[in-house]
């Protein structure tokens, strides 16, 4: 990468910062509620404006069912390893590896005999997630 490129991509201007905007740091196993849609499948998202983030965990031998949404959707695993079912085309994914879901694309997951640890990107925020956590404050 040249300094260019990364002068451009380090840039900023404080005075492009709308007043008021604040970053935050957030504690995953203290302040994120988690959901646990099905037994051995647990997700702790972290919403920004525009974006979810999940961090999701698999128990062994859990389903996750094909299903499809209008959220665009970027899953990577950190650690373990599943099944990934994308439209019919199923591959064991591991540590490092990733899958780029476009809105409204069938896909499903499964553990066998181990645990997986994922993190999912979702654009715009996950519509059934945002649900759950509304109804978790209940």
């Amino acid at each position: 990468m040249s300094e260019i490129d990364a002068a451009r991509y380090f840039e900023f201007d404080p005075d492009a910062v709308p007043p008021g905007v604040k970053g935050r740091y957030v504690d995953l196993d203290g302040a994120v509620t988690p959901v646990e849609f099905l037994p051995g499948l647990v997700f702790r998202p972290v919403l920004g404006d525009n974006m979810l983030v999940s961090f999701v965990t698999y128990e062994p031998h859990t389903v996750a069912p094909v299903h499809a949404h209008e959220e665009e959707q970027i899953s990577f695993v950190v650690d373990g390893e599943f099944e990934f079912d994308l439209d019919g085309d199923k591959r064991v994914m591991r540590r490092g590896m990733a899958v780029v879901i476009p809105p409204f694309v069938p896909h499903g997951a499964r553990t066998y005999d181990t645990t997986c640890f994922q993190i999912d990107v979702f654009h715009p925020p996950r519509k059934a997630l945002l649900e759950a956590l509304r109804d978790g404050e209940r």
